[in-house]
């Protein structure tokens, strides 16, 4: 399958910066229309000024209801919507930091939430769209330090595997995408080492080539992706001593 991309209108929610800069360029270059959403419109008018193709600006706090109303009435008639939006910090749960774990739920799963009750209705009701969702392989079991993080990422994944199992038989397409590590202002975060860390270009690369593809979800690296998905099958005690 290849999806073509050519006149179409892509609403990038989370363009600004690292990986959703890099994501916009690409789905540009395809010859979408791109809607470039984030909170600052600084970063977003001077990605407009570096793609060659359209694009329209929509500033958007993904926390408030009807800021995300307003945006998505400016962004007008979708074809696509690609959720790049991700809030971290590294976080035990011995040092629970309250307004930081609900900043990231608030932006990882309910934000997309309401992005998506804007989205997913009007798509519906004309059988035709394409969603894709970023969630982690951090997400497929808990770790440690993650907290909100890792949680917040498990409620999209599984928000999104809902969507595709209820929207798999319509015209609406749902992908999900669950990246490592990859260098951008979140990852500076972390003080330990990073596997296999990505650079945001190589991984925009991976998920053009999964939104091409007509599978429903990419987990990668795929190594690594691998070991985060037979980590579901290893037993509670022998998993956590794994971990340390």
């Amino acid at each position: 399958m290849m999806r073509d991309f050519n006149k179409k209108r892509y609403w990038i929610v989370g363009a600004s910066e690292g990986l959703g800069r890099e994501v916009a360029k690409a789905v540009s270059r395809a010859g979408a229309h791109v809607v470039l959403t984030a909170r600052s419109a600084d970063r977003l008018h001077e990605l407009a000024d570096e793609i060659a193709g359209p694009s329209t600006v929509v500033t958007c706090d993904v926390t408030d209801d009807d800021d995300v109303a307003r945006a998505a009435s400016e962004a007008g008639e979708l074809d696509g919507l690609i959720w790049l939006v991700g809030a971290y910090w590294p976080q035990s749960a011995t040092e629970w930091t309250p307004e930081q774990v609900t900043t990231m739920f608030d932006v990882n799963l309910t934000g997309a939430a309401r992005v998506l009750g804007q989205v997913v209705p009007a798509m519906v009701a004309r059988d035709a769209g394409h969603i894709v969702l970023t969630g982690s392989l951090s997400g497929f079991r808990g770790l440690p330090n993650s907290i909100g993080y890792g949680a917040s990422k498990a409620g999209l994944m599984v928000l999104a595997e809902s969507m595709y199992a209820d929207l798999r038989q319509t015209g609406v397409d749902v992908q999900l995408v669950n990246p490592g590590f990859v260098r951008t202002r979140l990852t500076d975060k972390n003080d330990f080492h990073m596997p296999m860390m990505m650079e945001p270009e190589d991984a925009a690369r991976e998920i053009m080539e999964h939104m091409h593809d007509d599978t429903f979800a990419k987990n990668f690296p795929r190594s690594f992706g691998a070991l985060f998905r037979v980590a579901n099958f290893v037993p509670d005690w022998m998993y956590y001593r794994l971990l340390g």
